[in-house]
C-alpha cells in the first residue's frame, strides 16, 4: 500500500520521534483537557441540577436529588463518552497504522456502518440483545465489512484513494439497508434513529463499565502491535525484510481495531470520525511512535467525545427546549467532515497525473445504436406501466390499459391519473441524474464520479432543509430554488477544493473524496436542522432519502431547467468528447478548457441539484446508467448521453415502482432502492478496476 502516513524517524534512525519530555507535554494536555471536559459534561443537563450541589456531594452534603441524577444519568453518560471515545482513538491508530493511510478509521471503511447494521437487523427482528451479545452481533457486522474492504483492495499496492472509495461503498450499502429497517419500523425505531445517530444517553452504569472493560483488556493487546506497526511504517518489502510478517500483523491490527469499534457501536451507535482526527491530532504533536501513539489516540478520542457532547447540550441548552436533543456523533460529523476534507487535498491517491479511467472506445454501428434505444424505450414503457399498476392498490393489466385511455371505472382513473406525475417525475429524475453524471464524470475523467458521491445531493438537501427550517413562511417555490442553489455551490466547493493550484487541474480521486467529507459534512447539518425543527421521523428519513411521493403536474415544472440543460449538454457533445481527452490536444484545437469545464460542471450541478429539488437525494444513478451506456454505445457523449438518460429513466421508475410493490402497502423511498442497487455496483465496478489494474 502506498505510505500515505510518514515513516517514523525512531525506527530509520534508531533514535525516538519525539522526545519523551515531548510525549509527556502531549499526553499531559490530553488528560487536562479530558479532565475539564468531564467536570463541565457531568454539569450539564435538563434537570435542573448544576455542578455546584454535584460537587457538595463530595464534602458529605445529603441531597438525594442530586445523587439520584449524578447515579442514574451524569456519570453513565461520561462513562459512554469515555470508553467510545477511548476506543474509536485507539481503533483508529490501529487502522492508520496498518494501512499507512491517515484517511483510514472505523467510519469511512464501514467498520461502524457495518456493526451498526447488524445491531439493528437484530433488534427490530425481535431478539433481545444483552450487553455482551450486542456487542459480539456488532463485531460480527463490522468484520464482515473489514472484510468486504479488503477483499476489494486485495492482490498487491493499492492507493490509499482507492481504499477510502471501498470504504465508503461498504459504508454506503449498510446504513442504506439500516434505513430501509428505520422507514419499515418507524413506530419502533425511535430509539435506534438517535443511536444511529452516536448517542451518549445512558441510563446506568452496568453497560458502560462493562463493555469499558473489555476495552481495556482489549488495550493490553495493543503493546504487542506498536513495534511491528512501527516496522510496516516502512513499506511491506522493507517490513517483511525485517523478519515481520505483514499479513499476520495486519490481520491482527484489523481484528483488534474492529473489537473496539464493535464496542463502542453497541454502547452509543456510530460514532464517525472520532477514529480519523484522533490519531491524526497526536501526530500533528509530533508523536509517531505506536507505543505511545495508541494511548494518547485513545485519551484524545475521549476528548473529541466529551467535546462534541458539550458542545451538543450546550446547544440544547441555549435552544431553550427539552423536546428535542443532538447527538454526539452529528457534532463529530460537522468536525471529522471538513478535516477529512483536509487530509484528502494531501493524500496520495495515485491518480493525480494519470487522470480518470473513463476510456475511449471504439464507436458502435448505427444499426446496433439504433438497436439499443429501441430496447431502452421499450423498457421505459414497460417500467412505467407496471409503476402504474402497483401500488397500495394494484391494477390488473385489463383496467390498467382502460384506465389509460380514460374507459375503466372511476377509481383506476383517479388511481391513474395520481400515479402518472410521480411516475413522469422519476423518469425526468433519471434521465437528468443521469445526464449529471456523464457531465461530471467528463470533466473529471473519473468513472466513479457521481453526484451524489460529490456533495451535489447532499447541498441540495442543505439547501432545502435550511429554508424548511429556519424560514418557515418561506413560499413553496422557495425550496427547490434553495435547494437548486445549494448544489450548484456545494460542487463548486468540491471542485476549488480538489483542484490543484500550480497546475490547474483535478486529481480524479481526490475530487470523489472531497465530496464525500463534504456530503458528511451537509449530512450532520441536515440532521441539527432537522432536530431543530423538531420534525417527525418518518416524514424527515424518506424525505431525505428520496422520494417521488405525491408529485403533482405542478412540481414537473421544476424540471424545464435541468431539461434545458441535458438538452444543452447533449448539443454540445463534442466539446464533452474532447475534454475527455485531457488539456493539451483540446488546447490545441482551440478549446478554452478552463471556460468549457466550468460550463459543463454548472450543467451537471443544473441537472442533479434541480433534480433534488423536486425528489430528494437520489443516488448512484448517475453512476450505474452512464457505465452501462458506456459499455452499450461507447464513449462518444452524441450517443452516450441520450442512451445514459433513457437508462437513467428506467432505473428510477423501475426503482419507484419496486418500492411501491416489495411492501405495499408500505413504500420504500425511490433513493433507497437506487441505493441499495447502486452500493454493490460500486463495489463491483472497484473490484473490477481492481482486476484490470
Amino acid at each position: 500500500m502506498t505510505a500515505a502516513i510518514a515513516t517514523p524517524p525512531a525506527v530509520r534512525r534508531g533514535v525516538p520521534s519525539a522526545g519523551r519530555s515531548r510525549i509527556a507535554v502531549v499526553a499531559a494536555i490530553g488528560v487536562v483537557l479530558l479532565v475539564a471536559l468531564a467536570i463541565v459534561h457531568i454539569g450539564q443537563g435538563s434537570a435542573g441540577i448544576g455542578l455546584s450541589r454535584l460537587l457538595s456531594l463530595a464534602t458529605g452534603h445529603s441531597d438525594a436529588d442530586a445523587l439520584a441524577v449524578l447515579r442514574g444519568s451524569r456519570l453513565p453518560r461520561l462513562t459512554a463518552g469515555l470508553v467510545t471515545g477511548l476506543a474509536l482513538g485507539i481503533s483508529g491508530a490501529l487502522i492508520q497504522g496498518a494501512t499507512r493511510n491517515p484517511l483510514a478509521a472505523p467510519d469511512t471503511l464501514g467498520v461502524n456502518a457495518g456493526g451498526y447494521l447488524a445491531v439493528s437487523i437484530c433488534t427490530l427482528s425481535g431478539v433481545q440483545l444483552g450487553i455482551l451479545p450486542s456487542a459480539a452481533v456488532a463485531f460480527a457486522g463490522g468484520l464482515v465489512a473489514a472484510g468486504l474492504v479488503q477483499l476489494l483492495t486485495a492482490g498487491g499496492p493499492v492507493a490509499p484513494g482507492r481504499m477510502l472509495l471501498a470504504g465508503t461503498a461498504v459504508a454506503m450499502a449498510g446504513s442504506s439497508a439500516a434505513t430501509v429497517l428505520l422507514i419499515l419500523h418507524a413506530q419502533r425505531a425511535q430509539g435506534l434513529f438517535f443511536w444511529g445517530n452516536g448517542s451518549l444517553l445512558e441510563t446506568g452504569l452496568t453497560r458502560p463499565l462493562l463493555l469499558g472493560l473489555i476495552v481495556l483488556l482489549a488495550a493490553t493487546a495493543t503493546p504487542l502491535l506498536a513495534r511491528p506497526l512501527d516496522l510496516l511504517a516502512l513499506g511491506d518489502d522493507t517490513a517483511e525484510a525485517l523478519g515481520l510478517r505483514v499479513g499476520r500483523i495486519r490481520l491482527s491490527a484489523f481484528a483488534l481495531a474492529v473489537v473496539f469499534s464493535a464496542v463502542s457501536v453497541a454502547l452509543t451507535g456510530p460514532i464517525g470520525f472520532v477514529g480519523l482526527v484522533a490519531p491524526v491530532v497526536v501526530r500533528m504533536f509530533g508523536v509517531r511512535r505506536h507505543a505511545a501513539l495508541l494511548p494518547i489516540a485513545g485519551v484524545y478520542g475521549a476528548v473529541f467525545v466529551l467535546g462534541a457532547d458539550v458542545v451538543a447540550r450546550a446547544l440544547l441548552a441555549a435552544s431553550g427546549s427539552g423536546a428535542y436533543e443532538i447527538p454526539a456523533g452529528v457534532v463529530t460529523a460537522l468536525v471529522g467532515g471538513p478535516i477529512f476534507v483536509y487530509l484528502a487535498r494531501r493524500v496520495p491517491t495515485g491518480d493525480a497525473d494519470t487522470g480518470a479511467a473513463v476510456t475511449v472506445s471504439a464507436p458502435r454501428s448505427r444499426r446496433r445504436y439504433a438497436l439499443i434505444v429501441a430496447g431502452g424505450v421499450i423498457a421505459l414503457a414497460l417500467a412505467v406501466l407496471a409503476g402504474l399498476a402497483v401500488g397500495d392498490v394494484h391494477l390488473s393489466v385489463g383496467r390498467l390499459l382502460a384506465a389509460t385511455v380514460g374507459q375503466s371505472d372511476a377509481l383506476s382513473n383517479g388511481i391513474v391519473a395520481f400515479r402518472a406525475p410521480r411516475i413522469l417525475a422519476a423518469a425526468l429524475a433519471g434521465a437528468c441524474l443521469a445526464g449529471a453524471g456523464v457531465a461530471i464524470q467528463s470533466v473529471v475523467r473519473n468513472p466513479l464520479a457521481e453526484p451524489s458521491l460529490l456533495g451535489v445531493t447532499g447541498g441540495s438537501a442543505i439547501g432545502a432543509v435550511a429554508l424548511i427550517t429556519l424560514v418557515p413562511s418561506a413560499p413553496r417555490w422557495g425550496i427547490p430554488a434553495a435547494a437548486l442553489v445549494g448544489g450548484v455551490l456545494a460542487l463548486g466547493l468540491v471542485m476549488l477544493l480538489a483542484t490543484r493550484r500550480r497546475t490547474g487541474a483535478a486529481d480524479p480521486t481526490r475530487v470523489v473524496l472531497v465530496g464525500i467529507g463534504l456530503a458528511a459534512a451537509t449530512a450532520a447539518l441536515i440532521q441539527v436542522l432537522s432536530l431543530r425543527a423538531q420534525l417527525q421521523l418518518a416524514a424527515a428519513l424518506t424525505w431525505l432519502a428520496g422520494s417521488t411521493y405525491a408529485r403533482s403536474a405542478s412540481d414537473l415544472t421544476w424540471f424545464v431547467l435541468p431539461v434545458l440543460a441535458l438538452a444543452v449538454l447533449i448539443a454540445a457533445a463534442r466539446v464533452l468528447d474532447l475534454l475527455g481527452l485531457g488539456d493539451d490536444l483540446p488546447r490545441a484545437l482551440g478549446l478554452p478548457t478552463g471556460r468549457a469545464r466550468l460550463a459543463v460542471l454548472l450543467g451537471g450541478a443544473v441537472l442533479a441539484a434541480g433534480t433534488a429539488a423536486v425528489v430528494g437525494t437520489v443516488g448512484f444513478v448517475g453512476l450505474i446508467a452512464p457505465h452501462l451506456a458506456r459499455r452499450l454505445v461507447g464513449t462518444a457523449h452524441r450517443r452516450l448521453l441520450p442512451v445514459a438518460a433513457l437508462l437513467g429513466a428506467v432505473l428510477v421508475v423501475a426503482a419507484d415502482a419496486l418500492g411501491r410493490y416489495v411492501l405495499a402497502p408500505n413504500e420504500i423511498p425511490v433513493g433507497i432502492v437506487t441505493a441499495l442497487a447502486g452500493a454493490p455496483y460500486l463495489i463491483w465496478l472497484l473490484r473490477r478496476q481492481r482486476r484490470t489494474s
